[in-house]
């Protein structure tokens, strides 16, 4: 990953997420939603989550979900964000989450996660 991809939050589609989930080790994707009040909440902690110590391995990604089909489709059953956790191309967790504990707890999973290498 290069140090510029590693600076800021990549907002992407459904059709590029494929693409990054396997060009990257670790992925941290939030499906978000501009009407969503939590989702508004809960975009400051995972911006700075970016920076923080231990997180240098993991590319942090954002979809609108008004934008993309699937992740339109999952939003309409709870309105929160939904966060997934890729390692190696696999989705690992995908969980609707309200709260920044809940976030970092997730977050840190997908940290300690120990890829197979191949």
């Amino acid at each position: 990953m290069t140090e510029e991809e590693r600076k800021h939050v990549v907002d992407t589609d459904d059709e590029h997420l494929r693409r990054l989930t396997h060009e990257h080790m670790k992925v941290f994707a939030k499906f978000t939603s501009a009407d969503c009040a939590i989702c508004q909440a809960l975009a400051p902690p995972f911006a700075k989550f970016v920076d923080e110590p231990g997180n240098e391995s993991i590319l942090f990604v954002r979809l609108d979900s008004d934008e993309n089909p699937v992740a339109r489709k999952l939003m309409q059953q709870k309105v929160a964000p939904f966060f997934v956790s890729y390692c190696q191309g696999r989705m690992l967790e995908c969980d609707n989450l309200t709260t920044e504990a809940e976030v970092v707890a997730q977050l840190a999973r997908l940290r300690a996660f120990v890829p197979v290498h191949t």
